[in-house]
């Protein structure tokens, strides 16, 4: 039995995410994959209400379908100064962001809702992230991997843009794109 996973059948992720996949099949978390498809434009408020907005409306549009299963939904997304940095529109656009953050702190925002029948849990977790002065060549380089194109803030702190992070306050986990050890506790705490 799977201590981090106490439900008789598999978790829907209700995301195309690879690192939401990859972190909990990593914990043996069994998985149906189920995108729900939410395009993620036009929801306005703070950070916490923005980010669990988004992961309330994913986890939604996919659990009437799995009415047995519980679903998770998830947001990422990072500000800078209350400034959104969401997935860089073109290349440009991704210098523009790791420029804007080289030398600075900025704030990861992870939000989760997990639906299982009647019961839902929503919560966010943020964590701080400080990024050291970044070179204009380390910045070109970097966007020619493609690595930042589809990642909040323009960067994956679990791959080569791991290299520009000096510090992190908070939940690492969050910064890939999941508040994993949150998770596995609401999960625990909703009925099999």
């Amino acid at each position: 039995m799977n201590p981090w996973y106490t439900h008789d059948v598999p978790l829907v992720l209700a995301s195309i995410s690879p690192r939401r996949k990859s972190l909990l099949e990593a914990i043996g978390i069994p998985l149906i994959v189920h995108p729900s498809g939410v395009l993620e434009t036009g929801f306005t408020g703070s950070p916490e209400q923005v980010v669990m907005g988004w992961a309330s409306r994913k986890a939604l549009v996919v659990a009437p379908e799995y009415p047995s299963n519980p679903v998770l939904g998830a947001d990422t997304m990072v500000f800078l100064n209350g400034r959104p940095l969401g997935k860089p529109e073109d290349e440009n656009e991704a210098a523009e962001m790791l420029g804007a953050m080289s030398g600075r702190w900025h704030s990861v925002f992870g939000g989760v809702c997990l639906v299982l029948g009647n019961e839902k849990r929503l919560f966010h977790r943020e964590t701080r992230v400080l990024f050291r002065d970044i070179s204009a060549p380390e910045i070109s380089a970097y966007v020619e991997t493609g690595e930042p194109m589809d990642k909040a803030g323009a960067y994956g702190a679990q791959g080569h843009g791991g290299l520009f992070v000096r510090e992190i306050r908070g939940c690492w986990f969050n910064v890939v794109g999941l508040p994993l050890p949150d998770v596995v506790m609401a999960l625990r705490s909703m009925q099999t």
